[in-house]
């Protein structure tokens, strides 16, 4: 059952107090601040990351950094704001060195992710990233092998007992050094935008 604004902000609040108090994986003993998440808790898109950055860790807000720099641009060219969605990681941690995030550590923090879609309900999920990819994939029961296999491309998938829209690209932080995929993160955004806007038959 959806909440009404004051209930989900609670709900949020505790959330957000749980993350802070969070001992599950050895993340905690590294990261300076949780990344909790940045946006509209009534947005109808939500982009989930796979974890936190050094300058995420510093400010605790996500996609603050050279990657996020990047996203704001692509976000900006198909006509969304960060302040009309919801960013996220699976990993609320930065992981030291900035390493993947280890299947433990997905595993420990994965349920506050569940938490959050559960109360914001997207009607767009953008996975960015194959570990976000493979985590989203695994909770809609669609089968995963690898990003390049599904970059761009539009699932549907029931959560909340309504259609929502997957669509999962390469994570911004890889475009940084690989130009040629720049396109392809835009196109997928862009596809998230006009299915917001009914642009596209579905």
């Amino acid at each position: 059952m959806a909440l009404n604004n004051h209930l989900k902000l609670e709900a949020f609040a505790q959330l957000t107090k749980e993350i802070y108090e969070c001992r599950k994986c050895s993340l905690w003993k590294t990261r300076k601040r949780p990344v909790v998440g940045d946006g509209d808790t009534n947005a109808c898109i939500i982009l989930v990351g796979e974890a936190p950055g050094y300058w995420e860790d510093v400010e605790g807000k996500p996609f603050i950094g050279a990657a996020g720099k990047l996203l704001n641009e692509f976000l900006k060219k198909v006509g969304l704001s960060r302040e009309s969605i919801y960013i996220t990681n699976v990993v609320k941690c930065r992981p030291p060195g900035n390493r993947d995030p280890h299947p433990e550590e997905i595993k420990a923090c994965g349920p506050y992710l569940d938490r959050q879609l559960d109360l914001i309900r997207p009607k767009v999920i953008v996975p960015l990233g194959r570990h976000s990819t493979s985590y989203i994939f695994s909770k809609a029961g669609v089968p995963f092998k690898s990003i390049s296999e599904v970059q761009g491309k539009i699932f549907e998938a029931m959560f909340w007992e309504t259609k929502t829209y997957l669509i999962p690209s390469y994570h911004p932080a890889v475009a940084l050094y690989r130009v040629k995929l720049r396109s392809d993160i835009e196109r997928a955004l862009s596809l998230a935008a006009k299915i917001l806007n009914n642009q596209i038959m579905i």
